[in-house]
């Protein structure tokens, strides 16, 4: 029989905004914070490009509205990008007094650097490319010196507890032994799912958890098509790749091939700095055609290592200089923009459920999210969904018992390789290049490797669970579109424009985006 405890709320993430979300809510009552592996583990702590935000003279929030509304491709939310641009200042600053030490100019003011498809110099940095480790650090100090927070480390939530339509709680895997969670609010804050794809970013905890969990609670998710491949990581053979910042191209890095073509130019205005699914699509469209891959950084000669510290480290590990040497690079899977619908306070479909950072759909990224953009938005909304929290009604507590216990993996072997069939079939048929034949293959083989799972083997049923919800809203989205590109419908239709693909239950259907969207 499992055991049961009680806390007001429950967050399920260590990541930006789930460590955000539970020190803010814990002013309102006794938190407990799940996480699978440590505080540390999570894509918050690799995040080198930095947070946007308007805060440098000439800057506004308008400017940076425009920016992010125009990346997103005609299907961001205007309320939620509005919400973002002008409560993120304030975000930031309060990090920066909760301790969080970013690069600052001469004058004291925060320095500011551009990057893609930003009008201007807007991204707050710490330590050059090291920005994630320095927000999560300064997060988890907060946390772990909250006595109103309770922590628990190398914890997996199996299943959200639904009783009487309501959200109440986790059932929960805490090293093996099982555990209700019984909560009067419960937060996702899990966030992304890179690791569904061959090539990827992403840390090893980014298995699509939260979304999984919330589908087979019946909760809506929306925009699962939209998935953003970062198109300069690090090729070299390891897993996750390791990210060259879109920040480097920022500082006039270009991109060419082994031969020395810079492709970039002629193929946007914005060259290298074109919106990130534009040139992932051109890096891929090379390798296609037989061309390795190469960015450019030698320009800034010994500057690089003065400006990109971690990137330079990284770099140097491996064997390349890059104040002397082109890096080599390939897209790979980076940022989920679709996930758990949520409104404005980041509550889901289910009563007493929230969702905030990644595996949250705000409607603040559209088809194709703004560089920089999304530790902010997981300071803004978390901020949001604890404020929210403040206002939740205990629950009733005559949740019934269960009985069950966690099952242990019974053939680990084979759980990898039905995780290396995933994420192949992933990247050949659901990533940067998509078909309607293609999709319909993938969906066949994840249900496939499904029926084949060895008991037990909870993680890699996330994974093909959150990979057939990419792959068949994408079959479902018979346009291109942002990060989502159909070589079958190379281009957007305009009666597409503002309708977004939402999933409730298990079908995936066509919703119109509403007075709110742009």
């Amino acid at each position: 029989m499992a055991t049961r405890t009680r806390t007001r709320f429950l967050v399920i993430g260590s990541g930006v905004a789930g460590l955000h979300a539970a020190w803010r809510a814990s002013d309102h009552g006794h938190v407990t914070l799940l996480t699978k592996r440590t505080l540390f583990d999570s894509s918050t702590a690799y995040a080198q490009g930095g947070i946007a935000a308007a805060l440098g003279a000439g800057d506004s929030p308008e400017l940076h509205r425009r920016d992010t509304l125009a990346a997103g491709d005609a299907l961001c939310d205007r309320a939620a990008v509005d919400v973002l641009v002008t409560e993120g200042p304030a975000r930031v600053r309060e990090l920066s007094a909760a301790g969080a030490r970013f690069d600052l100019d001469p004058d004291g003011d925060f320095s500011l650097g551009l990057e893609a498809a930003h009008s201007t110099a807007r991204i707050v940095h710490a330590n050059g490319d090291r920005t994630g480790a320095e927000v999560a650090s300064t997060l988890i100090k907060r946390v772990r010196e909250h006595e109103n927070i309770t922590v628990l480390e190398r914890a997996r939530a199996l299943e959200l507890i639904v009783h009487d339509g309501s959200c109440a709680g986790a059932r929960v895997s805490y090293s093996g032994a099982a555990i209700e969670i019984i909560a009067d609010a419960t937060v996702l804050a899990t966030g992304g799912c890179g690791q569904v794809y061959r090539y990827t970013t992403n840390p090893a905890v980014a298995t699509g958890d939260g979304i999984a969990l919330a589908h087979r609670a019946g909760v809506e998710l929306s925009d699962m098509e939209f998935v953003q491949f970062h198109p300069t990581a690090l090729d070299t053979p390891e897993s996750p790749l390791r990210l060259i910042s879109e920040a480097v191209r920022g500082e006039g890095a270009i991109l060419g091939t082994a031969g020395g073509e810079r492709f970039m130019v002629g193929r946007h205005e914005a060259a290298e700095l074109a919106p990130r699914d534009i040139v992932a699509r051109e890096v891929f469209r090379e390798q296609q055609r037989g061309h390795k891959v190469f960015l450019d950084a030698t320009a800034l000669g010994t500057a690089f290592e003065t400006r990109f510290p971690g990137i330079f480290a990284l770099c140097m590990a491996r064997g390349i200089d890059p104040r002397t040497q082109r890096i080599p690079v390939t897209p790979a899977a980076h940022y989920m923009m679709g996930g758990v619908a949520t409104d404005l306070a980041g509550r889901a479909s289910l009563p007493r459920l929230f969702a905030c950072g990644e595996v949250a759909s705000t409607g603040v990224h559209g088809a194709n999210r703004l560089a920089s953009n999304s530790l902010l938005e997981g300071l803004v909304f978390a901020e949001r969904v604890a404020r929210a929290l403040a206002d939740i009604p205990a629950l009733d507590d005559n949740v019934p018992e269960r009985d069950w216990r966690v099952t242990p993996l019974a053939d680990r072997g084979a759980a990898q390789v039905a995780a290396n069939a995933v994420r192949d079939v992933m990247w050949e048929h659901a990533g940067i290049a998509r078909t309607d034949r293609g999709l319909r293959a993938c969906i066949d083989t994840l249900n496939d490797i499904e029926r084949r799972l060895p008991p037990g083997a909870t993680e890699e049923a996330n994974l093909i669970d959150t990979g057939r919800l990419i792959a068949e809203s994408a079959l479902v989205r018979a346009e291109s579109r942002g990060g989502h590109f159909r070589s079958d419908h190379p281009l957007p239709r305009r009666e597409w424009a503002g309708l977004h693909v939402r999933v409730v239950a298990h079908e995936p259907d066509v919703a119109g985006a509403g007075s709110g969207q742009a």
